[in-house]
């Protein structure tokens, strides 16, 4: 099943690379979710990812990962992880590869084997994304003393249709990218879904220093006159190109790389 899903995402990938004529590398990410309940979950689901996942993880060369609390969006307590790899056979089979790992095996077990009557976690849900042509690989924020401190934003944008989506994959390109630069935005990354749900969409995250940073910048950005000379474009506007919008507030955990 793994090698199928493998399959498929190369050959979603290739199509991709091949509509763009990118010949870049671009990375793969997936976005993974453990849904939780309030109570014992939580404690055993973080000493898993910090203890066992993401250092058997890294061992693979899947870094850096990063490791988020839902703080504002729905389905809380709610844990992101966001992986990435420029090798997508890798980060398909990683869960695979995993149960060959002794050290991991060993330290994963509380959390591997938790008897049904008193599981790790409700569900998990993940999403296969590759990065944008214009922006093929992640920049995690600059590392400072309040590292732990800063907050990110994960969007999605839902579309209509497969053109309209693709139209707004291309705003990003002719222009969304230095806007968000202008607007001093960090820049985390940016992804085109190959499988997930809801789709087509595209998810990309911004990191902040706090809610009234992210504030401030969103005002800056949807007051510059090059945004509103780019969204009022007749290639742009003549119909709606995103259909819905999901926008959640995270925190990195102590033990994200990102």
């Amino acid at each position: 099943m793994t090698t199928s899903l493998a399959a498929s995402a190369i050959a979603l990938s290739n199509q991709a690379t091949a509509q763009t004529g990118s010949a870049r590398p671009r990375e793969y990410y997936e976005i993974r979710k453990y849904h939780l309940q309030t109570g014992p979950q939580i404690k055993i689901t973080e000493s898993y990812i910090s203890d066992a996942l993401i250092p058997a993880l890294n061992r693979l060369g899947i870094a850096p990962v990063g490791a988020f609390h839902l703080d504002i969006g729905p389905e809380t307590p709610t844990l992101y992880l966001l992986l990435p790899s420029t090798k997508l056979e890798v980060l398909v089979t990683a869960e695979l590869q995993l149960a060959h790992d002794e050290s991991f095996m060993k330290v994963a077990e509380p959390f591997w084997n938790a008897p049904a009557t008193a599981p790790a976690f409700q569900r998990i849900e993940s999403s296969l994304l590759i990065a944008f042509e214009g922006w093929p690989k992640l920049t995690p924020p600059a590392a400072t003393a309040a590292h732990g401190k800063r907050i990110f934003q994960l969007r999605t944008y839902e579309s209509p249709s497969s053109q309209a989506h693709v139209r707004k994959v291309e705003m990003f390109h002719h222009g969304e990218f230095e806007i968000f630069q202008s607007a001093g935005f960090g820049q985390v990354f940016y992804g085109d879904t190959l499988m997930g749900p809801r789709m087509p969409n595209l998810t990309y995250m911004l990191s902040f220093a706090d809610m009234a940073d992210l504030n401030a910048k969103w005002d800056v950005f949807r007051s510059d006159p090059a945004w509103n000379k780019l969204k009022s474009s007749p290639r742009y506007n003549f119909e709606e190109i995103v259909s819905n919008i999901s926008n959640l507030i995270l925190s990195p955990t102590t033990y994200s790389q990102i």
